[in-house]
């Protein structure tokens, strides 16, 4: 070994000598000071995982795991669709217009235009527990307010519960999307993702089936207890995560998060392990952290999928949320059948999700997420063709109802798998946030705008005419054509970036941070830069980055205004 100055502390890592040169990651000696290399830095936090990881009890230990991500959507997926069957019944019992529910649905879906993106931060810095059971508190908490809000007969307190609802459902589908890649990003992420995504539809599809039912047997309060005690169990399933989490890291050899790698540095010096080793794990943790402003880095590819997750809010949410109304009216249908019938546009994730996330892990590779999308849009397209035709030609909105449940069945879960794919990892959790804020930035303008639409030249008292909602189902295609044509620019971009020579990549240093991952291999074949390449990309993602953030001010604006002449807030009524 070389001499070192007297002074520097010896320190040895997984049996290496420590001599070499940083290219081959191991410790130098500059002006009598050891210095460790990034290579090396990381080298210690694989270490760390090695030594935690136990082979006999992995499979259990992710089970476990998975299980508990699962539980903690399920109260507030199911809360969020009770109100989509009791359309017609708001209506009459509260005197509510149709922009005045369409403001009920923006309020839960306004606070997610902001917050995905403090939760993706919040994830990456905090950590997804901490992070996990503050998102869960509020959602409790907005359901309190809005079962209150029904009680007293109250709209604008039932606005404000879901206005608080939102300030936490998106996080924690970022928080649970995160510990899903945190846990599976090699062992099967398509299946896991699946079913961990899988849970939340599933009450969402139980809730919309059973709300109707539940006012008619128990009382029109049924449904919103319900869902307050579903929320205040994934609150304890949540504690319990809490309480389990650092067994189940041990246990699964899961990936190290910052706050973890902090704490572990934290802890060696309390126990007067070596100073050298625990700044290098210091460092690693700061390098973990994602700042939100690295998101205009990230290439034209990313923001190309931010721009399809808008389109995919507008044409996804509003109309499952107004589907039961639309069908009742249009088909001339009874409010329960009409009610039963939109519940099963939420079925298709039930055996889709799975399936889908089976041939993603099967093929690994991008292009098959691609082409899902585009089946995806089709099938949707073709729903909204065949709602936009004369309801005198088309009879039944049943062959509508099973095309959009079999096209939306499957590609919410496809928008989450792309991510890692175009993005490195390190970045995951703040783009999931992006991806979340602006697909609820483009449902809450497109809902507030539906509302106001079927309100069009609406007689006192009586419903709205025909062409008003022909009009809105119109504008629900034209946004699907948009979405497909999106798609297929997306796919476009991926091609373009593919075609860098190989010197170039060969030249570009790679570690398991800054390469894409899927189901544990890196994908595609040639290796790709997946960060901005240019100066021009990095101010084409300062501008994209503007303009997104003009949409969710935009987003604010329409409901802050739509809310203050619609419930009576400048004028003091009720």
């Amino acid at each position: 070994m070389h001499q070192r100055h007297p002074s520097t502390t010896s320190v040895q890592l997984l049996g290496q000598e420590e001599v070499g040169t940083p290219g081959e990651g191991l410790s130098i000696t500059v002006d009598g000071v050891e210095v460790r290399t990034e290579r090396q830095e990381e080298a210690i936090v694989e270490a760390l995982k090695k030594r935690q990881s136990s082979p006999y009890r992995t499979v259990v230990v992710r089970t476990i795991a998975l299980l508990c991500a699962c539980c903690l959507s399920v109260g507030s997926h199911y809360a969020s669709y009770i109100l989509a069957p009791l359309k017609s019944r708001l209506q009459r019992e509260l005197g509510a217009s149709h922009a005045e529910f369409s403001l009920l649905i923006s309020a839960f879906s306004l606070n997610s235009t902001w917050t995905p993106l403090v939760g993706g931060v919040l994830a990456s810095t905090l950590g997804t527990t901490l992070t996990s059971i503050l998102a869960t508190s509020v959602i409790f908490l907005g359901q309190v307010l809005l079962l209150l809000g029904d009680i007293w007969g109250d709209v604008r307190l039932m606005v404000f519960g879901l206005w608080i609802f939102g300030l936490g459902i998106s996080p924690l589908a970022v928080v649970q999307e995160s510990i899903i890649v945190r846990f599976f990003r090699s062992h099967g992420l398509g299946v896991s993702m699946a079913f961990g995504l899988l849970a939340g539809k599933g009450a969402s599809f139980i809730s919309a089936l059973t709300s109707y039912p539940l006012t008619e047997r128990y009382g029109s309060r049924a449904p919103f207890y319900a869902a307050t005690t579903l929320a205040g169990l994934s609150v304890v399933v949540n504690l319990v995560y809490i309480a389990a989490s650092k067994w189940l890291v041990d246990g699964a050899g899961a990936e190290l998060e910052a706050v973890d790698i902090s704490d572990e540095a934290k802890a060696r010096l309390r126990s007067g392990m070596a100073l050298t080793e625990a700044q290098a794990l210091e460092r690693v943790a700061e390098k973990r952290k994602v700042h939100l402003k690295s998101i205009t880095k990230l290439g034209d590819v990313f923001w190309a999928y931010v721009g399809l997750n808008v389109v995919c809010g507008m044409i996804w949410h509003p109309f499952t949320h107004l589907a039961a109304n639309i069908i009742e009216k249009r088909y001339g249908l009874e409010e329960q059948d009409a009610a039963n019938q939109a519940s099963y546009l939420l079925a298709g994730p039930l055996l889709l999700y799975p399936a889908c996330g089976f041939l993603v892990d099967r093929f690994q590779h991008r292009s098959i997420v691609i082409k899902l999308l585009l089946v995806s849009s089709t099938l949707t397209m073709l729903a909204y063709i065949w709602l936009v035709l004369p309801a005198g030609w088309t009879a039944s909105p049943k062959p509508a109802i099973a095309l959009f449940a079999s096209g939306h069945g499957f590609s919410p879960l496809l928008l989450v798998l792309l991510v890692p794919t175009i993005i490195p990892l390190k970045y995951v959790s703040t783009a999931l946030g992006v991806h979340k804020s602006l697909e609820q930035t483009g449902s809450t303008i497109f809902q507030t705008l539906a509302g106001l639409t079927l309100d069009i030249n609406k007689p006192p008292g009586k419903e709205g005419p025909v062409d008003a909602m022909q009009i809105l189902l119109n504008m629900f295609l034209f946004l699907n054509v948009l979405q497909f044509i999106s798609i297929a620019g997306m796919a476009y971009l991926q091609w373009r970036r593919e075609q860098p020579t190989s010197e170039l990549s060969a030249l570009t240093p790679t570690n398991d941070e800054n390469m894409p991952l899927l189901g544990g291999l890196t994908v595609p074949t040639v290796p790709v830069m997946q960060m901005a390449q240019s100066r021009a990309e990095v101010r084409r993602g300062r501008i994209f980055s503007i303009v997104s953030y003009t949409l969710i001010l935009i987003a604010w604006v329409l409901f802050m205004g739509v809310a203050w002449y619609r419930l009576g807030l400048k004028r003091g009524d009720h």
